[in-house]
């Protein structure tokens, strides 16, 4: 199973969504790294369940438990585990699920995968909640990129069909803004907008989906590998661990094929001695090397597929088609909570880079 990723920043998940426990082990952090627990669990707080009332009901404290790699608030060098306990589980509003299948879950090809054997309870393994200790390992990267002067940011850009504006300012300030609002908007008029849409689908029993745009400030330049390990590819391979992912744009992303090559260019300049660019179309990232402006790219999250309504689908065992109405606690719409998680992917990719330059940028 696809549970590791990375070469000098290494990473294991582990646990299903109703089992006793979630977790992540983590290799290649330096020793000697102070852990800003509180910031971190700040950062969980952002991505648990059960905080709202836009959100799946289900309560978890998301209580990080660290069980190795740490010594007096600071990492050893060894491999650091973590995990989180599950406490508020249902798993009888799953037991139908072993035989018939949910809708544009990962039931049926994991059953087909797994013989029949994969946990069905919350998603098992496929459960977005197994994000939860990627938002753990991504606040560990902040906090060591913050001391390199590398700042993580992100904002909802869009909620079905309601759009929020790009912030005019990339700024550390403007982050953690968008990290202590109620939603990741500065715009309290849109996030009103957004809560009724999000209240209107979730009477409706059903769900909806959106857009999350994340920046990176502060990264030099020349980080990075052509083709095969590109940044881009970097951020795209973390992006895409994350189950609602649909799609990933960087820059003016689709947009940039409207525009002649005299438009789309990012022309170079010197501003107090430094290169820079005088625009940023391709989002900081050219030949898959970090350009040194900000690094900005788009995901597209689905509308949360366990919904309420009847819905067509089959049954394994009978070999029958039937119909379905999904129980249980879900989010109307996951891009909230999902804000934070895209943040942790972009730490963790940035962070894989700079140590592949550890020499240069230690």
């Amino acid at each position: 199973m696809g549970a590791n990723w990375g070469h000098n920043l290494r990473l294991s998940i582990f646990g299903e969504s109703h089992g006793k426990a979630i977790g992540i082990n983590i290799d290649g952090i330096p020793g000697g790294i102070e852990l800003n627990m509180e910031r971190i669990e700040k950062d969980m707080k952002r991505r648990a369940p059960g905080r709202n009332n836009f959100s799946t009901q289900r309560k978890e404290k998301d209580e990080i438990e660290i069980l190795s790699g740490v010594y007096e608030g600071k990492t050893t060098g060894a491999p650091l585990c973590a995990i989180i306990r599950n406490e508020d589980k249902r798993s009888k509003d799953y037991s139908l699920l072993k035989e018939v299948m949910r809708p544009s879950h990962s039931d049926y090809p994991a059953y087909v995968k797994y013989h029949g054997y994969n946990d069905v309870r919350g998603g098992g393994h496929f459960s977005g909640r197994i994000t939860a200790p990627l938002v753990f390992a991504g606040g560990i990267a902040k906090e060591i990129l913050s001391k390199k002067g590398i700042y993580i940011g992100a904002q909802i850009k869009k909620i079905k069909n309601i759009e929020i504006e790009s912030l005019n300012s990339l700024t550390l300030e403007n982050f953690q803004k968008l990290a202590e609002k109620e939603m990741a908007i500065l715009d309290d008029e849109k996030i009103l907008e957004v809560k009724e849409e999000i209240e209107k689908v979730r009477k409706d029993q059903d769900s909806i989906g959106g857009i999350i745009e994340c920046y990176a400030i502060g990264l030099p330049s020349g980080i990075g590998e052509p083709f095969f390990d590109s940044l881009e590819s970097t951020i795209a391979h973390l992006a895409f661990s994350i189950p609602a992912v649909k799609g990933i744009e960087f820059g003016k992303g689709f947009d940039i094929t409207s525009l002649y090559g005299s438009e789309a260019n990012d022309e170079y300049c010197y501003q107090n001695g430094r290169v820079t660019c005088k625009s940023n179309n391709n989002g900081g990232i050219l030949g898959g090397i970090s350009t040194g402006m900000p690094v900005i790219f788009r995901v597209a999250i689905k509308p949360t597929p366990s919904i309420s309504k009847i819905q067509k689908t089959i049954n394994v065992k009978t070999k029958e088609e039937c119909e379905l109405a999904i129980e249980g606690r879900h989010d109307p719409c996951i891009v909230p909570r999902a804000v934070v998680v895209i943040e942790a992917i972009m730490a963790l990719a940035l962070l894989e880079n700079l140590y592949e330059g550890r020499d240069k940028y230690e």
